[in-house]
């Protein structure tokens, strides 16, 4: 019996290791052939390149939904065309005199300013000197290879690009310098709102008497956005600046178009989106309470800091989630990840984060990154070594700002223990830890240890300078993006945002490609009702975002925009002085506002070789003209702003007089 017994037992085991074996093999064919499905992290080594490849079915081939990625059929009909429409003669170089001007601020508001500066020149029939940028002096630390405006911008193309405008010089002439140095000319700090009375009234007198002004602009303009139909010409010039005059420089242009390449290169389109996280906005829109612990704490440090300039008239501590329905707190990544899915994005879609800075860090992108496996931004894409060239070559600048706050004595430490409290004592704290090098950088080096933030570091200064170049690869991919969706645009601060420069630089060359132009309001309306089950939501409400983002893309979204974002910014919405329409018979009549002007529609014809679909031709030729090089950008950082007058208010009360010797027209 027991030999039996035994042998069956060992039948038994064999049967089971059979079986082990067996479950094993096909556990092993499952996994591989599951994984050829996921979506691999290894970084090319070939191209030294951190970039993320697709799986190799992706790349195999792609089928584009034409519901996701095809064009706006509504909008087809909206070609760019800012050419003058009527007589516009070749500025004098017997003018009024000289304007120069520093332009503070970043990237977006540079850009704004460079186009109300070309377009007051223009009325004031005076000629430009290259504007300086304050974050791209050499004393920020850039390379000396650069001067300030050709940090960002190629000069040469600027000023040969406008030459039928404004006459555009490099510097003053060399009998002028001397007097700028010893502050002997008129400043000027305008307002963004300003209007063309303001300049005509205040500005040209002394323009003519003095034959050089200063401007000083920090608000990101100079001049209101709107303008009365009689001045289309200045609108139209506005978008000859921004969108023909202003290119950037070759290195950031080729680097730039090489990242699209190379996200095409996926065989897939792509989307680009901007979260519009930056602190300013967060602390103007009182939005600290959407974040949590430092981050709130900075949020409101920055924003007792706006009210005691005066470019805040609130409280310090205001309801963020009130202020969030009222839509004027930018959508979390979580939320915009939600949104794509439900309009009906693959979770294997290609995002392109653009933004130099996303306030929250990578913790708050870390819920869109488990949604969409494939999110890159400029450093997955460009190699280390694309980048330090692109910056150029530049001096060592110690990297640690931070200093430790010296030991307390035994005396102190025993004065403190008195002063601790009523008996009975608590534990004493834990031994100090280390302080981690991630810690000393940037906000978290102070926050903790004093009551009021530092003075920038020459290494920040420099950090804000490479900002701009950020910027400007991050606005070509954008631009060039199959599809765009801002977090945020034109925050009501009446600041330019960077969103809404793509938005209206898209809405420009291409009226008809896909940008999402979300109501904030609306959306926050959605995300309350469906709160408590975010990633699961009903159909009906997910059918109710879809067709709500859906009609953004068209002339829903386009009149809205019109309503909010053009009062505030011309270049988000250059429409309709700066189009034309190609004959259609699907076009309704134009809708206008209740000012008179034109809320979508009322665009020009267009002419007939671009009804025949030639592309259109520029009206600036390219060439080399200029002043002579000034080397020495940086010599008047300390000048001082005279006078900060604005009579009018920022009001359009455009009665322009006409008895100003007949030296410009504005009708030209």
């Amino acid at each position: 019996m027991k030999m039996v017994f035994k042998s069956k037992i060992k039948w038994i085991a064999l049967l089971v290791l059979i079986l082990s074996t067996g479950s094993l093999v096909i556990h092993l064919s499952i996994t591989k052939f599951s994984s050829s499905s996921l979506v691999s992290y290894a970084p090319k080594k070939e191209s030294g390149l951190d970039f993320p490849p697709l799986s190799e079915t992706q790349s195999v081939g792609y089928i584009r939904n034409k519901k996701l990625w095809g064009v706006v059929k509504s909008l087809e009909s909206l070609q760019p065309y800012a050419n003058p429409r009527s007589s516009y003669p070749v500025p004098n170089e017997k003018n009024n005199g000289y304007i120069y001007a520093k332009i503070f601020g970043g990237f977006e508001k540079i850009r704004s300013s460079i186009c109300d500066l070309v377009t007051i020149s223009r009325l004031l029939n005076a000629t430009l000197v290259i504007p300086e940028f304050q974050e791209s002096l050499r004393s920020k630390g850039i390379s000396n290879k650069f001067k300030s405006f050709s940090y960002l911008y190629d000069e040469e193309q600027f000023i040969a690009s406008l030459k039928k405008d404004v006459i555009v010089v490099k510097s003053l002439p060399d009998n002028l310098k001397a007097a700028r140095k010893r502050n002997e000319f008129p400043t000027f700090k305008p307002k963004s709102t300003a209007s063309p009375n303001f300049y005509i009234k205040e500005i040209l007198p002394k323009l003519k008497k003095a034959k050089v002004i200063g401007l000083v602009l920090a608000d990101g303009g100079c001049l209101q956005s709107i303008l009365p139909p009689s001045m289309y010409e200045f609108q139209r010039l506005r978008c000859r600046v921004a969108f023909h005059a202003l290119q950037f420089r070759q290195e950031i242009q080729l680097l730039g178009h090489q990242m699209v390449d190379r996200l095409r290169a996926w065989g897939q389109p792509f989307l680009a989106f901007h979260p519009g996280l930056l602190r300013d906005t967060l602390a103007y829109h009182g939005c600290a309470e959407l974040f949590q612990d430092v981050h709130t704490e900075l949020i409101q440090y920055r924003r007792a800091q706006l009210i005691n300039r005066g470019i805040l008239n609130e409280e310090l501590s205001v309801d963020s989630h009130l202020h969030r329905e009222n839509g004027s707190c930018p959508l979390m990544p979580e939320e915009v990840g939600l949104l794509l899915r439900a309009i009906g994005y693959p979770p294997k879609t290609t995002i392109y984060m653009a933004g130099s800075e996303a306030f929250g860090g990578q913790r708050v992108l870390i819920p869109l990154r488990a949604m969409f496996a494939n999110v890159v931004d400029r450093t997955s894409v460009c190699s280390k070594q694309e980048l330090f060239n692109l910056v150029g070559p530049e001096r060592p600048l110690s990297e640690d700002s931070f200093q430790v706050p010296p030991p307390k004595s035994e005396k102190q430490l025993k004065e403190e223990w008195k002063r601790a409290g009523p008996r009975p004592r608590p534990l004493p704290p834990p031994p100090d830890r280390p302080i981690y090098q991630h810690e000393k950088e940037g906000w978290y080096g102070w926050i903790t240890e004093t009551e009021s933030e530092p003075d920038p570091s020459p290494m920040d200064l420099r950090r804000q300078a490479h900002r701009l170049l950020w910027d400007a690869l991050d606005y070509i991919v954008s631009v060039e993006a199959d599809v765009f969706f801002p977090g945020f645009n034109n925050d009501g601060s009446g600041w330019p945002d960077f969103s809404s420069l793509v938005m209206g630089q898209r809405l420009y060359e291409s009226a008809a490609s896909r940008t999402y132009r979300p109501d904030w309001k609306v959306l926050a309306k959605f995300f309350n009702i469906t709160r408590n089950d975010m990633y699961h939501p009903k159909h009906n409400w997910t059918l109710s975002v879809r067709e709500l983002l859906n009609k953004s893309l068209g002339e829903d979204g386009l009149i809205r925009q019109s309503l909010l974002s053009k009062p505030l910014s011309f270049l988000s919405h250059p429409l309709p002085e700066c189009s034309c329409r190609i004959s259609s018979a699907e076009f309704q009549t134009p809708l206008e506002g209740v000012d008179g002007r034109y809320l979508y529609g009322g665009e020009d014809e267009c002419p007939e070789w671009m009804q025949h679909g030639q592309e259109a031709v520029p009206s600036e030729s390219v060439g080399t003209e200029g002043a002579k090089n000034d080397d020495n950008e940086s010599e008047y950082e300390n000048e001082v702003v005279q006078k900060e007058p604005d009579d009018t208010g920022g009001r359009s009360s455009l009665t322009l007089p006409m008895d100003q010797d007949d030296e410009w027209d504005p009708n030209d």
